[in-house]
């Protein structure tokens, strides 16, 4: 079969296509035949191993586990002795659980894993193009302690993570603010936020607006920037690793010091296949749609992932393997 993998740490052609052997499901596995898969920037930074410390994950002078991609949709071709949830020939979606091996036409997952089957009449594109932006955004979400009825404010609102934001965040029952450029405006609209701010006319530091949680999608906002724009009790959350030297020391002191708070994106007991099947149903009961920018067979990963780069992209980049099967 064929997978796109990279052996060395560096720019977006290190990745390239070879043939490596098919997998077989073990006891309690699946196989799945993977129809389209998506390039975002968790990817890219894996790629590069920057941040430095990603190193201490996936290698420290080359890469452990050489296939990326962490979100998928496909057809589950065979089953391992155990499985009951699926059966050969369902439609299934989900992610990994350490968020790689996607780029490849097969992959093995284990049954009670973060994968179930397709929401009804949603294409392959549509499903591999949702979970980790969704999974990212409830992270951040959770750990900011969003509620209904709060003010958010979503910075990055056009990206992968910052549209699941916004529409996870609606159906929470909060009130949304979002921040894209002007040529996403109507876009971000459309996903539901009761404002959009454009950050090229307006900046929302400096409106007089303040909000329950700012939750920067991007990581180009830093807290320091933000707090005039939490009211008392407030808090600040990042998906992007930007400013990542920054907030942890900020997390810890403005627990204890001053009344809003940094919130990093983690969790004691993260649960995936939770918010998969949350997702599901949020896509089920029409409260949750894919936004895709751009679709890229696999031989075209490497323009895929350079488009990624520019960081221009609005919603999600899909890369489709299954030969037009969706």
């Amino acid at each position: 079969m064929r997978a796109a993998v990279y052996e060395k740490y560096g720019p977006p052609d290190v990745e390239h296509l070879v043939e490596v052997e098919k997998p077989v499901p073990k006891d309690n596995e699946v196989l799945v035949r993977v129809e389209a898969t998506t390039v975002n920037r968790t990817d890219c930074g894996f790629r590069r191993a920057k941040p430095f410390f990603l190193r201490g994950f996936t290698g420290v002078l080359r890469p452990k586990m050489q296939i990326l991609g962490g979100e998928f949709a496909g057809e589950v071709e065979a089953i391992g002795e155990g499985v009951t949830r699926f059966n050969p020939g369902d439609g299934v979606f989900g992610v990994t659980a350490d968020f790689m091996g996607t780029h490849t036409e097969y992959l093995c997952l284990g049954e009670d894993g973060p994968l179930t089957t397709m929401p009804a009449n949603t294409s392959f594109e549509d499903a591999a193009a949702v979970c980790i932006g969704v999974i990212q955004a409830l992270t951040c979400l959770r750990r900011a302690g969003l509620s209904g009825g709060q003010r958010l404010l979503v910075y990055g609102a056009s990206g992968s993570v910052g549209t699941a934001a916004v529409q996870v965040a609606k159906s929470l029952g909060a009130h949304v603010t979002a921040v894209c450029n002007t040529k996403n405006v109507e876009i971000v609209r459309s996903l539901g936020a009761d404002e959009v701010i454009d950050y090229l006319q307006e900046d929302f530091t400096r409106n007089g607006e303040t909000y329950d949680v700012i939750f920067d999608a991007v990581g180009k906002h830093s807290f320091l920037r933000c707090r005039g724009s939490l009211v008392r009790g407030g808090a600040y959350t990042v998906a992007d690793l930007g400013f990542f030297w920054q907030n942890p020391p900020l997390a810890l002191v403005t627990a204890i010091v001053g009344t809003k708070r940094v919130k990093l994106p983690l969790e004691r007991h993260p649960d995936p296949k939770k918010d998969v099947l949350f997702l599901k149903d949020l896509i089920e009961t029409g409260r949750f749609r894919a936004v895709i920018d751009r679709r890229y067979p696999l031989e075209q990963v490497v323009d895929a992932t350079r488009y990624v780069e520019t960081e221009q992209k609005t919603g999600n980049v899909v890369l489709t393997i299954g030969g037009g099967r969706s």
